[in-house]
């Protein structure tokens, strides 16, 4: 499945980062960490100035581990989930891996532990998009299309 026009748009509103930091790069970590939260704030702007929020998130003090909640509609049903990651040593050129600790083993496009399955093409588009792209562009672009096409089967197969 490709990205909807939907998805590139909502993309293209976030702003890119610049500093390519990770977890041990001490200041300049700091200063990625500025423009993580920076493009985080006007992601969810922007969400809900288009009535369309569907997330909330926070880092613990180093940045490290973040955790929050996540939430989809479906018939008119809200589905809500908790979410969190952990920023590997290799970020940014690695992403994170999305963790639904609630769905652990209730469906295919799952890794042992609540990891997502992002899309085949996830993986490729962060690569090209190193330092650019960060947690905002990753919730958009990988959470965002596997809460649309998972949440349905997994209410439509009475698993949720």
């Amino acid at each position: 499945e490709m990205l909807t026009q939907k998805t590139k748009d909502t993309v293209q509103k976030i702003p890119l980062l610049k500093t390519r930091a990770g977890p041990r790069d001490k200041e300049k970590w700091v200063a990625r960490l500025k423009e993580e939260l920076k493009a985080l704030i006007t992601y969810v702007n922007n969400n809900k100035k288009s009535d369309s929020d569907w997330f909330f998130i926070s880092p613990n003090a180093n940045g490290t581990k973040w955790t929050g909640k996540c939430w989809t509609y479906y018939e008119m049903k809200k589905y809500e989930f908790k979410l969190e990651f952990e920023v590997p040593i290799t970020y940014p050129v690695t992403p994170f891996e999305i963790v639904l600790p609630e769905l652990d083993g209730k469906t295919v496009k799952m890794y042992r532990g609540g990891k997502i399955c992002l899309s085949a093409h996830f993986k490729p588009l962060w690569s090209k998009n190193v330092p650019h792209f960060g947690v905002a562009h990753a919730l958009a672009l990988g959470l965002a299309p596997w809460l649309a096409a998972e949440v349905p089967s997994l209410v439509d197969a009475k698993l949720i």
